[in-house]
């Protein structure tokens, strides 16, 4: 307990998912203090692509399996790995895979769509909280298709949407420019998913989130974190690599991929993964957007976002240390400028950060099986941002000892 009677919970981690942890056990009564190496929002958070992307779809899958040897061979394709990183990710791969059994894939689904059906709420209610519901658009998604088989080949992720009940409509023709005239008119299909809402600066978001949580007590600290232990008194207390000490009550661990190695100290490794992901960001494009645009045969997005537009997406496996390859979003942007001939590419830069993911897609939302005091929230994948508030939620709940709305055994850590 601190001095005014509140229990002290540390947050490590400051980008999306800990900063809307650490306003959430704030404004909930908690004494909280957020542990990072970096300023808030600096690493994935900065760059992702602004969606609020609700039709949540596993990853792996026999659609997936077909495609792997064909994107491995593109050198534009949308899985790039480094021959190098090969060896090291392969555990990770086997899991992959197994991760797409169809014993396994139906409970994914059901577990990834649990946690996307409350997000647009929770999302709202958390910019309400914070006093920016203006942050939110109130236009959606554009998924593109240039040819009727590429809308054939993604009728998987429609049937996942007509079966768990999201709202979309498939568009045609001239009727696509209707919803987005700087399309070409070579996209000849388009499903329009109305409630994948984009964000207008995911970076100003973070920081608006931890100035709001600073306002209601909240402290920071900058330090690498190296360790965890429980303390005799029932305490936890969080080691930093300069020999500092932070104690509390709990601890959240909500560091992205980098939680892997904290967690490996506790005894209970888990298979986080860099997704390595690109953009570019454009702020002279030449043309205005009022959807976000997703390709899903060459897998990238294109979003109206932080004062421009933003192109990004693919996945490069190479682990956390090796150099960006920038030549990737400059692929990423040729393929934009196939979707919208008009696109200029002027004051751009380009980008790369490290998402973190879990075979199986789904994030770990749990309780430490080893440590009492210590949660893990972690491996979002892509959804990082989509499912940020509802993690916030669900997990303070947990924390409260108030049983969550969602069944949480799927995202338990010791599930692998």
């Amino acid at each position: 307990m601190t001095e005014d009677g509140k229990q002290a919970v540390i947050v490590v981690g400051a980008g999306i998912i800990g900063a809307a942890i650490a306003f959430e056990l704030q404004r909930r009564g908690r004494s909280v203090t957020i542990i990072d190496n970096a300023e808030p929002g600096q690493g994935a958070s900065f760059g992702n692509m602004a969606s609020i992307a609700l039709d949540f779809a596993a990853s792996s899958g026999p659609s997936t399996w077909r495609r792997i040897p064909g994107w491995l061979l593109d050198p534009e394709g949308p899985v790039w790995l480094r021959p190098t990183y090969a060896p090291k990710i392969l555990p990770w791969f086997l899991r992959f895979l197994a991760a797409g059994r169809s014993s396994r894939l139906k409970e994914i689904e059901d577990a990834g769509m649990a946690l996307s059906a409350p997000a647009l709420r929770d999302f709202r209610a958390m910019l309400n909280a914070i006093g920016v519901p203006e942050l939110m658009t109130e236009e959606g998604c554009l998924a593109i298709y240039e040819t009727e088989a590429e809308f054939a080949s993604d009728r998987g992720h429609i049937a996942l949407m007509q079966r768990y009940g999201f709202e979309h409509k498939v568009l045609l023709g001239a009727e696509i420019r209707d919803y987005e005239p700087a399309l070409s008119p070579k996209i000849a299909k388009a499903v329009l998913l109305p409630d994948n809402k984009s964000i207008r600066d995911p970076y100003r978001l973070v920081l608006r989130l931890v100035e709001a949580a600073k306002a209601l007590g909240m402290s920071m600290v900058t330090g690498e974190v190296c360790n965890v232990e429980r303390l005799p008194d029932g305490s936890v207390s969080v080691a930093l690599s300069d020999g500092r000490h932070v104690d509390a009550a709990q601890v959240v661990l909500a560091a992205g991929v980098r939680t892997r190695f904290i967690a490996k100290t506790l005894g209970e490794p888990i298979p986080l993964e860099t997704e390595r992901g690109y953009h570019t960001q454009i702020m002279r494009p030449g043309i205005s957007m009022r959807y976000s645009v997703i390709w899903p045969q060459r897998a990238f997005m294109v979003t109206p976002t932080a004062g421009g537009i933003r192109v990004g997406g693919n996945v490069e496996l190479a682990g956390l240390d090796a150099p960006p390859e920038y030549r990737r979003p400059r692929v990423l942007v040729r393929h934009a400028q196939r979707a919208l001939p008009g696109l200029k590419v002027e004051e751009a830069t380009d980008w790369m950060g490290h998402r973190p993911a879990l075979p199986d897609t789904i994030p770990i939302i749990s309780p430490s099986s080893r440590i009492a005091g210590v949660w893990y929230a972690t491996g979002h994948g892509h959804l990082g941002l989509t499912l940020s508030a509802t993690t916030a939620r669900l997990l303070a709940d947990m924390m409260a000892g108030i049983a969550p709305s969602v069944d949480m055994n799927p995202f338990r850590i010791d599930r692998y």
